[in-house]
């Protein structure tokens, strides 16, 4: 474990220790005292650069749409990737950035914390429970009511993937409104969704055609992501002529990422993109896209496609690609023979 990762790790129990009280005062509105017609403008917090956790904040955001119609949402998040993420949701009124380096940009990062103070909210949601900065937002905001998002045992006891780190959101909002005298909803939790439009996935289809230039499925593959969770060239290769063997009448293509590197050495047809609305609509043209945990898997996700994510050192409980036929698998305890009999389910 390297000195930079320990000395985070250790910054968070320390400030998570400092902040796990805060909203712990915190009144709650009594039953009858609120209804949905009130709720006009909503904070939703989740202050991390990352694409994937930007991506699998888009539930919450949908849940808080279809609960309040009328409503009109302010993101807080940092980094710029929120925008591309949520260009077609029309209930977004800002989305107020941090600086991904806040050490360089004290005076924006201290503009984001104070412009929070200065507006007035009906409802604030700290999006996640493990963010001491968020709960830290959810306290300073002015709101009418303050969901921090703590653990809740009944939650834990109801839904068996609670853990997931989309769902529990959406399903602690969800208790909340209950509690305080809203109807209980049980409909399915909102799936990641970045919302292609039609002209969106016309454009990816194009661009796919021009890659295969042919008539047949295509399967996308994405072999890099962060760190440990990263497979072995080896590893992918031994998957990639497996996967020419099994599937021979569709195309296999490879997303490369920015760092333009191939697991496979490039033996596949490959195509790269900056434009992460672009690479959602050229996946959602395709039959199945497979990767490893990482932030393309979940933007794959989020374009509606059919998703295959491996695992190996995160927990697929809390990360696992859901909806539209998507399976998560964990390597450690599947092998390549159960890899292949999910991914011909889906196909």
């Amino acid at each position: 474990m390297s000195f930079k990762i320990r000395i985070n790790q250790i910054r968070r129990k320390i400030t998570h220790s400092i902040t796990k009280n805060i909203g712990s005062s915190y009144s709650e509105p009594k039953v009858g005292a609120l209804n949905k017609s009130d709720i006009k403008r909503v904070l939703i917090i989740r202050p991390n650069h990352r694409l994937g956790n930007q991506l699998l904040l888009t539930p919450i955001v949908q849940e808080v749409i279809n609960t309040f119609p009328d409503c009109k949402i302010d993101l807080f998040v940092k980094g710029g990737v929120a925008f591309p993420v949520f260009e077609n949701y029309k209930a977004i009124n800002k989305i107020i950035q941090l600086p991904r380096k806040p050490f360089s940009n004290l005076f924006k990062y201290a503009k984001a914390w104070i412009s929070i103070k200065q507006e007035k909210y009906d409802l604030v949601i700290n999006g996640d429970k493990n963010s001491s900065s968020g709960r830290l937002l959810t306290n300073l905001a002015d709101a009418s009511i303050k969901v921090f998002g703590d653990i809740n045992e009944e939650i834990q006891q109801k839904y068996s993937d609670y853990q997931h780190i989309s769902k529990y959101p959406v399903y602690n909002l969800r208790h909340y409104l209950t509690k305080i005298g809203f109807p209980e909803n049980e409909s399915e939790v909102p799936l990641l969704d970045i919302k292609i439009n039609d002209s969106e996935l016309s454009k990816g289809k194009k661009i796919l055609e021009d890659i295969i230039k042919n008539d047949k499925k295509t399967i996308c593959i994405y072999t890099n992501a962060t760190g440990d969770k990263c497979y072995s060239e080896d590893w992918w290769l031994t998957f990639y002529t497996r996967l020419q063997k099994e599937f021979p009448d569709y195309n296999i293509i490879e997303m490369l990422p920015i760092e333009n590197i191939s697991k496979i050495n490039f033996k596949a047809p490959n195509f790269y993109s900056k434009d992460i609305r672009e690479m959602g609509a050229i996946i959602k043209n395709t039959s199945i896209f497979i990767a490893a945990d990482n932030g393309v898997m979940h933007l794959a996700s989020a374009s509606l496609t059919p998703t295959v994510g491996f695992f190996s050192v995160t927990n697929e409980n809390i990360y696992a690609p859901y909806g539209n036929r998507s399976i998560a698998l964990n390597t450690n305890k599947t092998d390549i023979e159960d890899w292949f009999k999910a991914i011909k389910n889906i196909l």
